[in-house]
């Protein structure tokens, strides 16, 4: 699979973006994504979708706490995707721009 990466390695057509897609990307992180995984970066897609934006981390964080299970924290969301960058490589997982305030 060839896909349209920007220079900081997200989708350059959001819309593209499906399981396969996303399986693609965390294969630079040696993931392996489950169910588990995909709920969270389709909550990642609905933040960008209901406020136009990627989201930074702690915004990101209390969205999955409301939307997907009150147990999310940091360091799970680093453990389980195998990132100390939650906010950057979850939007880029999910197939939406790099949040603004990322370097």
């Amino acid at each position: 699979m060839q896909l349209e990466l920007d220079q900081d390695g997200h989708l350059v057509d959001y819309t593209i973006w499906n399981q396969d897609v996303a399986q693609e990307l965390a294969n630079s992180l040696d993931l392996q994504l489950t169910d588990w995984h995909f709920e969270i970066l389709h909550a990642v897609r609905q933040f960008y979708q209901q406020f136009g934006h990627s989201p930074a981390t702690r915004p990101l964080i209390k969205f999955l706490m409301k939307t997907v299970s009150p147990e999310i924290d940091n360091a799970t969301l680093q453990q389980k995707f195998n990132t100390g960058l939650v906010a950057r490589h979850l939007s880029r997982l999910a197939g939406v721009p790099k949040p603004a305030n990322c370097l």
